[in-house]
Formats: C-alpha cells, sequence, structure tokens
C-alpha cells in the first residue's frame, strides 16, 4: 500500500477534522490561511485518495448506557479460508463488536465488545460461542477504566512531510 505524502496545509486540515468533522468550510479554511475554493479542493482530494474516508459523529457510550468494555481473546484449531470467511462474516455482524483483528501471537482473534453489563455480555458470549464452530477458546477481559481513548490518529508525528 503507498503511503501519501501530505503537506503542512493536508496535515492541518486533517487534525481539524479529527477535532470536529462539522467544522464549516469556511472555518476550515481561515484555520489554515486558505480561501474556500482551494480548501474544498485539498478536502476532496484527501476524500478521492481515501485519507478521508468518512466523516461522523462520536457519540457518549456511558450515556447511552454501553458503559461495560470487555476484549475477547479468540483462540481456534481451523484455519482454512472457508472458516475464516463465515466467522469474520459473521462477527462483523455482531453490533456489539467495536473492533475486531486477527492476531499473530498467543490468540488467533481479538475484538474488542462494548454492551450494558455483565448480563449483555453474557448474551453476546453464548451469541457468540453457538454462531460459529470451531473456535476452541474465548478468554474474556474486562476493562476497569478508561484511562485513554481516542479516534484522532497521529498524523502530525508520523506521516512524511512534502
Amino acid at each position: 500500500m503507498e503511503m501519501l505524502v501530505l503537506d503542512k496545509v493536508d496535515k492541518k486540515l486533517l487534525s481539524l477534522l479529527q477535532q470536529d468533522s462539522g467544522m464549516s468550510l469556511q472555518d476550515l479554511a481561515e484555520q489554515v490561511n486558505l480561501t474556500t475554493t482551494p480548501c474544498w479542493k485539498r478536502l476532496k482530494r484527501l476524500e478521492d485518495q481515501g485519507v478521508i474516508d468518512k466523516r461522523v459523529a462520536l457519540l457518549n457510550p456511558d450515556k447511552l448506557g454501553l458503559s461495560f468494555v470487555a476484549f475477547a481473546l479468540i483462540k481456534t484449531n481451523d484455519h482454512s479460508n472457508d472458516w475464516y470467511q463465515r466467522f469474520t462474516e459473521t462477527v462483523t455482524d455482531f453490533p456489539e463488536v467495536m473492533e475486531f483483528y486477527r492476531m499473530a501471537g498467543e490468540f488467533d482473534y481479538m475484538m474488542k465488545v462494548l454492551v450494558s453489563d455483565m448480563n449483555a455480555y453474557d448474551a453476546f458470549y453464548k451469541k457468540l460461542v453457538n454462531s460459529v464452530a470451531g473456535i476452541s477458546n474465548v478468554t474474556s477481559t474486562f476493562a476497569m477504566e478508561s484511562i485513554k481513548y481516542t479516534t484522532a490518529l497521529p498524523i502530525n508525528t508520523t506521516l512524511p512531510m512534502k
């Protein structure tokens, strides 16, 4: 995958959008010292290049009664492509699964699950283990406190400059 080279204005625009995706074009342009047309063209280019994937509203899970965070670590003995396809299609359809990764190391998969409480997690767990045959082990750990949570990517420190 080709990494894009962004200039200071691109990085500033991306940082601003990560802070507030609803910022008006006029405000964005002012913040990066451009007029609205060149600012819009930069945003359009970043969208066309896939750098800006989508713009969303971030909801407060506590206000919605979704404060129970679990990490499910999964092992399987079946590493066939058919099993992988069935498993990933099934799990990605579960709305409780916030993040889902194929891992290297002791566990094969890891998912971050967000639910209301332990009873809701138990229901999720039962749904998970009964949905796809071939799961040999599920180990769950539970977050006691969220110390850092961000959706902002570290673009100012990691991306090459033009």
